[in-house]
């Protein structure tokens, strides 16, 4: 058994030995054809197209029919497969699927771009934000913690932190249409099928379940109402207890 364990494992040490020695006879072509990599850490498909003076940073992952323009700066820990990267786009520890990514975007950290996203110039996608199936105009800005899927968004409009798209039913899959300078608040939910009309706003923590016209703002929230002195005897036991704590440590820090 232990002879067994040793032959599979040095057939094992074999492949991998090989597919490092190929991605490396890959990455020292693509520096050769004047791509910007310098460390090992780096791994590219034969099939990848990568333009002269892009910037690969360490832990990328290139795959598939992958294409990247000039100007761009690729990483760190990127993964992109079966898409296209305009030029002079950055894309910093983001995964893209099968898109198609324009020129001069701004595409991370931690950003999730799925199958059949589309984006023109200038569009940022930032922090936790996904998308899917989805086509973005010129100059929008979608900076955190946010889900786009099945929608069609106008020019520079402004997502709000934690805008979703409610998108399926379980059954379906509806569409969101959002025209351009519109202006999203944060936390809103637009429950799909919607259309968000050019120059709209939707205030923030609304659910959308209606369309919203042109130059208007919709709301659909429910209206503050304090409860007075509610908070207070269910408070009083948490300040005491936070106050001790507060007094021990700087007794602590004093001490040291």
């Amino acid at each position: 058994m232990q002879e067994m364990n040793t032959a599979v494992r040095e057939e094992a040490l074999a492949k991998l030995t090989a597919a490092e020695n190929e991605n490396l006879e890959i990455v020292l072509d693509a520096i050769a054809a004047g791509v910007v990599i310098t460390d090992r850490n780096v791994r590219i498909d034969r099939t990848v197209e990568i333009a002269e003076g892009v910037v690969i940073l360490p832990g990328c992952i290139l795959r598939g029919t992958t294409k990247i323009a000039a100007g761009c700066v690729i990483g760190p820990d990127t993964l992109i497969e079966d898409s296209e990267i305009g030029a002079g786009t950055t894309v910093n520890a983001s995964q893209i699927y099968g898109s198609k990514i324009g020129e001069k975007n701004n595409i991370g950290p931690f950003t999730h771009v799925r199958m059949n996203t589309v984006t023109d110039y200038g569009v940022h996608l930032g922090a936790y934000v996904e998308t899917k199936n989805s086509n973005f105009a010129r100059g929008n800005t979608v900076s955190h913690l946010t889900y786009i899927g099945d929608s069609d968004v106008g020019k520079y409009c402004n997502f709000g932190c934690g805008t979703v798209t409610c998108n399926y039913d379980g059954k379906d899959k509806f569409r969101t249409t959002i025209g351009d300078y519109c202006f999203i608040g944060c936390n809103t939910n637009l429950v799909a099928p919607v259309t968000i009309g050019d120059g709209a706003y939707t205030a923030a923590g609304s659910t959308i379940t209606k369309d919203v016209p042109s130059g208007d703002m919709g709301i659909a929230r429910e209206r503050q109402t304090n409860i007075e002195g509610y908070a207070k005897p269910k408070m009083e036991a948490y300040i005491v207890k936070k106050t001790k704590l507060e007094a021990e440590q700087r007794k602590a820090e004093t001490d040291c």
